[in-house]
């Protein structure tokens, strides 16, 4: 199993890191870590018992979560390295938030099993990018998504 070492949103200013789906500083969220996988994005997820749907399948509100944080997770990733810079240089990050997200069920999710989400990532504006994302539990296709993220505007910032 791929694990991953320097994830985006551990890099993002504490400020910025609260995010229910991937903040490191929310201690109730999901915290859910991307990094890069070759040229493509990796976001790796155990789902708990109260995840769940109905016995036995995981909720599909999780999933949409996980493709949102790993869309804009794998958007900051992009320009970073776009950037000239990689998780673990003591950079921050660019901070991204979701413009749209879209996201289709193909199969039902099982409970226990371990989530793997992978993306591509497209430049489509320089302030705005696109990743396409296939959800895995174990080696099943159980979602696919899509992310326009756009870098966060300053009326963000406080």
């Amino acid at each position: 199993m791929e694990k991953i070492i320097h994830a985006v949103q551990d890099e993002y200013p504490d400020e910025f890191a609260h995010c229910f789906g991937c903040g490191r500083l929310n201690e109730a969220g999901h915290r859910f870590r991307t990094g890069w996988l070759d040229d493509r994005t990796l976001t790796i997820y155990e789902p708990k018992e109260e995840h769940k749907a109905i016995p036995g399948f995981v909720y599909g509100g999780l999933l949409a979560s996980l493709v949102d944080c790993h869309g804009t997770g794998s958007a900051a990733l992009a320009l970073h390295r776009k950037n000239g810079h990689e998780p673990g240089s003591g950079l921050a990050p660019p901070r991204f938030v979701t413009a749209s997200l879209h996201v289709d069920y193909l199969k039902p999710t099982p409970q226990g099993a371990t989530l793997k989400a992978i993306g591509t990532v497209e430049e489509i504006h320089p302030k705005k990018w696109k990743t396409s994302v296939e959800v895995f539990a174990t080696d099943t296709l159980c979602a696919k998504g899509e992310v326009v993220a756009v870098v966060m505007p300053d009326t963000f910032k406080k």
